[in-house]
């Protein structure tokens, strides 16, 4: 992958993300929020959609493990914004050691590489994390489209009451996760307006008050 689109990329999510952090708090970055906590119990939940049970036949759910790894992105990019670093800094470093993926001998391993370092050093081990990108066969630029998404519904859900917890997270027996994914693939994701036709779909969708 271009190292300098990465760049770019990366430098346009991380201004999502913090947009969507703001949403939260206007001063979220000074408040030490636990990313590395978020980071390694998403990491516990993927290994259940990955299959870790040796006492029982388990199907590993290759597309919800790929947007809980997209998930654990947003918490990443959290992490490195420190209200100093510019985020063309911020976007190079992580360009440069996504590029090194680090691999443990499997997938769930490499995982838990991922989740010591967030317990054990409280940082988010992009090498570690781009290790399992490979091993799970998901590529940068399918991380970027999923991220894009999955930050436009997080806007939806602040904007529909997340946060007081009104929110509906189930839309007529299916999550809300679910139906993001069957609106992105209905989508031209490089459309300029991607992000907004998301919503757009997401609002349609949605089983409450607009």
């Amino acid at each position: 992958m271009s190292s300098r689109s990465t760049e770019s990329q990366i430098h346009q999510m991380l201004e999502l993300q913090h947009n969507m952090n703001l949403k939260i708090h206007p001063q979220w970055f000074r408040q030490n929020y636990e990313w590395y906590r978020a980071i390694w119990v998403e990491c516990a939940e993927m290994l259940d959609h990955f299959g870790w049970k040796w006492w029982k036949k388990q199907v590993p759910d290759t597309e919800q493990v790929m947007l809980e790894l997209v998930d654990i992105f947003h918490f990443g990019l959290s992490s490195r914004i420190d209200g100093k670093t510019q985020f063309d800094q911020i976007a190079r470093t992580l360009a440069d050691e996504l590029a090194a993926p680090q691999k443990a001998d499997s997938f769930c391993a490499t995982l838990e590489v991922l989740a010591g370092t967030a317990i054990s050093h409280k940082v988010f081990d992009a090498q570690a994390f781009a290790g399992c990108m490979e091993q799970i066969e998901l590529s940068f630029d399918q991380l970027y489209r999923a991220y894009i998404g999955k930050n436009t519904l997080n806007l939806f859900r602040q904007d529909h009451g997340y946060k007081t917890g009104s929110y509906i997270k189930v839309w007529h027996g299916h999550e809300d996760n679910e139906v993001l994914m069957d609106i992105i693939h209905k989508l031209d994701s490089d459309a300029a307006d991607f992000a907004e036709l998301v919503y757009q779909g997401l609002t349609k969708k949605y089983p409450g008050k607009a």
